[in-house]
């Protein structure tokens, strides 16, 4: 893959590590608590704003808890870059918060419902819940290209299990309105029992990720930098990109060999071996 011609589909930008919630299905960071200077940031979107079709302010933490969210936004905006942003929702009390979500430059929004439940009483997440529909409403209205995602993700019971392998994961609502739904996965670790040598991850290929620090990752569940490639704080995010270990973790991949200790732990991965192993000539070519 030559990194300077094709894009990637998004880059993952972890703004902050910090969030205002605690969910069993969101592990603890154990990364010290961070969250991105205004002056790191628009480094980095000054590096890859050509290298990305759109950023997404995910990895771990809540965005909307950033207190430059909205000069964030702005930075985008100035550089022509879309935006994806993930959020629980639970901070749209704060108007300005509303505003920055309601931005021309934001494509997509994601609201993780079920960080609702897993945080609150029945009636409290219903306020919270009426909070996100009032937002929803004034969207169909003022920004009628916004994609809003309801995630329901990380099912868990026997039942739901049976419901996302029985039906689209992706349902449309109204609009650009989706329920997007799936079911619980395991967040990598080098403690986990998973351990294989043989896989293939979109890591690199489709997508990377930058923490709160500037440490580049190849992966959004690599959420202790486990696989640090390097820090766009010293180094240029393409540099970065075609140093001998990040390069060395693709061409691993297009050979269908796990060449990090992560990646061998890693559950996940085993939802592309069907798929990939159909297309594994094609991958191989894309290198």
């Amino acid at each position: 893959m030559n990194i300077a011609k094709n894009k990637f589909d998004k880059i993952y930008i972890e703004i902050s590590n910090i969030c205002n919630l605690q969910c069993d299905f969101c592990p603890e960071v154990n990364r010290q608590k961070k969250i991105m200077s205004y002056e790191l940031f628009t480094k980095i979107i000054d590096q890859v704003k050509d290298l990305t079709k759109e950023v997404t302010f995910h990895l771990m933490g809540e965005p909307l808890a950033h207190p430059k969210i909205k000069e964030f936004v702005d930075y985008c905006a100035q550089a022509k870059l879309p935006i994806n942003l993930t959020t629980n929702g639970t901070l749209l009390q704060n108007k300005n918060n509303i505003e920055v979500l309601l931005s021309p430059i934001i494509r997509q929004v994601n609201f993780s419902l079920q960080s609702l439940s897993a945080n609150f009483t029945k009636k409290d997440a219903e306020q919270f819940l009426n909070k996100i529909f009032l937002f929803t409403e004034r969207a169909f209205s003022e920004r009628p290209d916004l994609y809003i995602n309801y995630r329901l993700w990380n099912i868990g019971s026997d039942e739901m299990r049976n419901m996302v392998t029985g039906f689209r994961k992706s349902h449309r609502i109204k609009n650009r309105l989706y329920l997007h739904f799936d079911s619980r996965f395991n967040w990598p670790s080098l403690m986990s029992e998973e351990s294989s040598d043989r896989g293939f991850c979109y890591g690199l290929k489709s997508h990377f990720g930058i923490h709160a620090d500037g440490t580049v990752v190849p992966c959004c569940l690599d959420k202790e930098a486990d696989i640090a490639l390097g820090s766009v704080v010293t180094h240029n995010a393409l540099e970065i990109l075609n140093n001998l270990r990040a390069c060395n973790l693709r061409e691993g991949f297009a050979r269908f060999e796990l060449r990090e200790e992560l990646c061998r732990h890693c559950s996940f991965i085993r939802r592309f071996d069907k798929k990939m192993c159909a297309n594994r000539d094609l991958i191989s070519r894309t290198l």
